[in-house]
């Protein structure tokens, strides 16, 4: 921050009132929605608004309605660290309750005022006079203007459909879908649908679907004794595992042996309605899923040799009707090198009677249905599904201009050739220098592969309410990150990557961990816990800042030397300190106090036994 003279006079404001500060949120999946219930409790006087391009909150969940789809965690891990669901029907979720559970979320914070669904982002770019971002929106058919203090941008990279690069894909004259646009039921075509979103006119139907990833292997067994016969196009090798935490679960449980099923009882869901039963469970859970360490993702360590050896012996058993198969299944890459995913009913959909794994390669499509693959064999189908996932090469599709009309999407895009500073990047995967008062929830570098990404997208946005916080008390106009700060960053990200000893990541995988130029950008250089360490200790040093008004001098914001209760005469005005915690008084705690249309702080007394969370 620059040198500045004193002002001349003093401040008519007291220390503990706050400034007006408007924040935009971009996307209302489970980032937009932490991100309403953090701002609106702890920063006051407050103009929020999260736009969604969406009709439905939701995010991924509200778009991926595939059959199957279902996370792949444990549900108790899957959830905001302070909103216990006690209504999780089955140890795992499946994709229409976690978005019901989202939408309870929205309600109980009463969010929808926030959001406005059916807006999509088009252009945000800094206007370093004023200050601030300036947005166009559409909504629908029209396009609106906006500004924002504070640009927050929660589309996270699991909600942009990539397609499959294959000559004729297009001119297929059956019934194309990809998995993350599962519209069925709009056409003529489909007739009515199941539960699970799957056609009955399709029982009779040759069903191909391209990938063997996350959605592949969740629609593969949701598909196959629903269709005529279905052929699963999957060229690269993959591992398959069984369940995360499963037997933890059971265990915790109190199952008895061989008693694997996946859904609750109705005794264990009576018991996990108790909140002290369910706060138990979700912390055996928890700590099963934390529990790998960086060991597991070294090349070659022990971990990694049992860990493969564990899967190679579950595949070779589950496909022992199907002898020729079981090589696809173990890659030659580490794993976890790609992303790990439980294969539930995967291996025994495979070994079906009326289902094929191909992999060899597709040469091309041709319009009447016909699957050209590239040693000259061919598959008739009535429809195609790609479950090819998402493009994840943080190339938003919406416009982002950052200081002198830089632009976000061509800094990302930049070849790795150039070294530091090229390619997707962000500091703590959170702030790009060169675009002050914007931060990512969901950036390069925010994904792990062991435990839940709402822990990190919750602290993500808990470091983003605590930027702002420090921006409205010291009445500062801009923040933004330090060049050298993010030098040092991408430095260590690939020291800890690729440095020695080499992390699995780098082996010779096709993963949405990376680039195309193979680069990881999609992981954390840790694990989830060390993310969230370093998430919950910011260091404001790394950052530049402007104050709103440079003539009156970087400690203006010390205001009329008084508290607002002081200068009111009315109020708390005892003396202030951190909230403290008495076992035998009770807590004292502060909280934002709108009085006479000013914002300040101001004291509550609460009784022992009683704790409030803000």
């Amino acid at each position: 921050m620059p040198t500045s003279t004193p002002p001349s006079t003093k401040p008519d404001f007291s220390v503990d009132e706050s400034r007006r500060i408007k924040v935009v949120c971009i996307g209302a999946g489970f980032a937009g929605i932490i991100a309403g219930i953090r701002f609106t409790q702890k920063i006051p006087n407050l103009d929020l608004t999260i736009y969604e391009k969406e009709d439905g909150i939701g995010g991924t969940w509200y778009v991926n309605r595939y059959p199957g789809v279902a996370c792949d965690i444990p549900a108790h891990s899957y959830q905001y660290t302070f909103e216990d669901n006690t209504e999780w029907s089955g140890i795992y979720a499946n994709g229409p309750e976690i978005l019901a559970d989202m939408r309870r979320i929205v309600e109980k914070y009463k969010l929808m005022k926030y959001i406005r669904l059916s807006h999509e982002l088009t252009h945000a770019a800094w206007d370093e006079n004023a200050g601030q971002w300036h947005l166009r929106v559409h909504r629908g058919e029209e396009e609106i203007e906006d500004t924002a203090d504070v640009l927050l941008l929660g589309v996270g990279w699991l909600n942009r459909p990539k397609w499959p690069e294959i000559p004729g894909l297009r001119e297929f004259r059956g019934r194309l879908l990809h998995t993350a646009q599962w519209d069925v039921g709009t056409s003529d075509v489909d007739g009515s649908l199941d539960e699970d979103r799957v056609p009955h006119t399709w029982h009779d139907k040759v069903v191909g679907v391209i990938g063997n990833g996350s959605s592949g292997i969740q629609i593969v067994p949701a598909l196959q004794p629903k269709v005529g016969s279905l052929v699963n196009f999957a060229r690269s090798k993959n591992w398959i595992s069984f369940s995360f935490a499963m037997q933890k679960a059971l265990e915790t449980l109190g199952r008895a042996p061989g008693n694997n099923d996946l859904n609750f009882s109705e005794e264990e869901r009576a018991r996990l309605r108790d909140p002290a039963n369910c706060k138990r469970f979700r912390r055996e859970m928890e700590t099963e899923m934390q529990s790998l360490g960086s060991q597991f993702s070294i090349r070659g360590s022990e971990l990694q040799k049992t860990f493969a050896g564990i899967l190679a012996e579950d595949a070779k058993k589950k496909l022992a009707s199907r002898p020729e198969l079981i090589e696809h299944f173990i890659p030659a890459w580490s794993v976890s090198c790609r992303r790990l995913t439980p294969g539930v009913g995967y291996f025994e959909a495979l070994c079906s009677d009326n289902t094929k794994l191909e992999t060899t390669e597709i040469a091309r499509m041709t319009p009447t249905g016909t699957v050209e693959l590239c040693n000259g064999q061919t598959h008739e189908l009535d429809v195609l599904i790609c479950a090819t996932g998402f493009d994840t090469s943080f190339q938003y599709p919406f416009h982002v201009l950052g200081r002198d009309g830089q632009s976000l999407s061509e800094r990302w895009a930049t070849s790795t050739s150039t070294g530091v500073g090229s390619g997707p990047e962000a500091y703590m995967s959170l702030a790009v220098d060169g675009f002050p008062n914007l931060f990512i929830s969901g950036g390069p570098h925010s994904a792990v592969t062991s435990g839940s990404l709402l822990n990190i997208a919750e602290h993500v946005v808990g470091y983003v309410v605590e930027a702002v916080r420090k921006m409205q008390r010291e009445r500062l106009r801009s923040m933004e990150v330090r060049q050298e700060a993010m030098e040092d960053w991408s430095s260590h990200v690939r020291v800890s990557i690729s440095g020695g000893p080499c992390t699995i990541y780098t082996d010779p995988c096709n993963s949405w961990f990376k680039d195309s130029e193979g680069r990881v950008i999609a992981l954390w250089p840790g694990t989830c816990l060390h993310a969230i360490y370093t998430l919950a200790h910011p260091r404001w040093e790394d950052f530049e800042y402007k104050l709103l008004d440079p003539a009156k001098g970087r400690l203006y914001w010390l205001g009329d030397g008084q508290t607002y209760n002081q200068k009111m005469g009315a109020g708390n005005r005892k003396w202030l300190s951190l909230p403290r915690v008495d076992s035998t008084n009770g807590v004292e705690i502060f909280l934002h106090v709108l009085t006479s249309g000013v914002w300040h702080l101001d004291a509550v007394d609460v009784p022992a036994g009683i704790v409030y969370l803000p």
